[in-house]
């Protein structure tokens, strides 16, 4: 079940102190979601962390608001680190993502002179240092990860990490597949059709609109079991799961699917399929892959193909022009040579770094 208030700690400065070392009057403190120059600056720095990373800016105020907002902090909580004239130079993040997860988001102005920014990064390592041991503790833990993340290339924000005690263990290849019109006729219809017995339809709505909740759990329960053997796998409830996709500026229902084997006596759930918008201010908007599972049993039968085939089908059917997704380098399915085969290639790379931190 999710939490009533979160497993964080609130007050920033009962864990980093008096942030001794930055220079005269800056602070520590939180964002404040309501006031739109903190939520404007906080979307400046991220869109620049994104242009330095990997040459563009995708980031809105939007995603923003994920992080800071009421609904938001329910499973997450926010540090900044300000100047003496208020504006926000530093941003840290923390996402009680699972059990024993714990997501860092971990940005640092650009144009800051080395000496300030270094100690700026020490103050957020340290808050999210902090915070691990809270959600650990709250979690009845004895190690709590945090998971984070760079750019491929990006030496200040590894040397950082590094520095701090975090191992880079994965590689991501960050892909992309151009979409044309005329392959909305790839499948019959991308809400339902069929192919060597197995269906693929989105999932069902109730009279109210609202998805089938049953649907939902094979979903969730399919992806768990499809997971199992990949990296970083951790349990996560369905609370958890659909709280967390609901909560992205992309999500909408009429993009889940289900693949079902119905070769047998009653359809049997094998496969899923998330996806989500990828909005543009510059051109038609995209489609992206969240997930994509099939459980291994059913693995060879073209249920991954299928789904892919149904999401490019859809897309090309709303006038977008293009399929996202991430992969894992090392996929112990081979996930990235079929994207390869589809069409999709390697736009840009993110690492993975990890910490346990003991939980006392």
């Amino acid at each position: 079940m999710l939490p009533n208030d979160n497993r964080f700690h609130s007050d920033p400065e009962g864990l980093v102190g008096d942030a001794s070392g930055l220079p005269a009057g800056w602070s520590v403190g939180v964002p404040d979601p309501a006031d739109r120059f903190d939520v404007a600056r906080l979307a400046h720095l991220l869109r620049n962390h994104e242009r330095h990373g990997r040459g563009w800016a995708g980031a809105s105020v939007d995603d923003v608001l994920v992080e800071v907002s009421e609904h938001g902090l329910r499973m997450r909580e926010n540090v900044v680190i300000r100047d003496a004239d208020g504006e926000i130079h530093a941003w840290g993040s923390v996402h009680d993502r699972s059990a024993g997860r714990m997501l860092f988001v971990h940005i640092v102005e650009r144009d800051l002179p080395d000496d300030v920014a270094d100690r700026c990064s020490d103050v957020l390592l340290a808050w999210a240092e902090a915070q691990a041991r809270s959600v650990g503790a709250a979690r009845g833990l004895t190690a709590q990860q945090i998971d984070t993340g760079t750019f491929q290339g990006d030496e200040r924000q590894a040397r950082w990490l590094e520095g701090a005690g975090f191992a880079k263990v994965r590689t991501w290849w960050q892909m992309s597949r151009p979409v044309s019109p005329d392959e909305d006729e790839l499948v019959e219809t991308p809400d339902h059709w069929e192919s060597g017995g197995v269906v693929f339809r989105l999932v069902r709505r109730t009279g109210d609109g609202m998805p089938d909740e049953d649907d939902l759990r094979e979903i969730h329960d399919v992806l768990e079991s499809a997971f199992t053997d990949h990296f970083n796998s951790s349990e996560e409830t369905f609370e958890e799961f659909l709280h967390r996709l609901r909560e992205d500026p992309g999500h909408r229902w009429d993009h889940w699917w289900l693949a079902e084997l119905v070769d047998g006596d009653s359809p049997q759930p094998v496969g899923a399929l998330i996806g989500s918008v990828s909005e543009s201010s510059t051109g038609p908007d995209g489609s992206y892959v969240a997930y994509l599972g099939v459980l291994e049993a059913a693995r060879g039968r073209g249920v991954a193909k299928g789904l892919l085939r149904t999401i490019i089908a859809d897309a090309a059917a709303r006038g977008r022009d293009r399929v996202g997704l991430e992969v894992d380098a090392d996929s112990p399915t081979g996930a990235a040579g079929l994207y390869t085969s589809m069409g999709w290639e390697t736009k840009y790379v993110t690492e993975s770094w990890h910490r346990d931190v003991p939980v006392s």
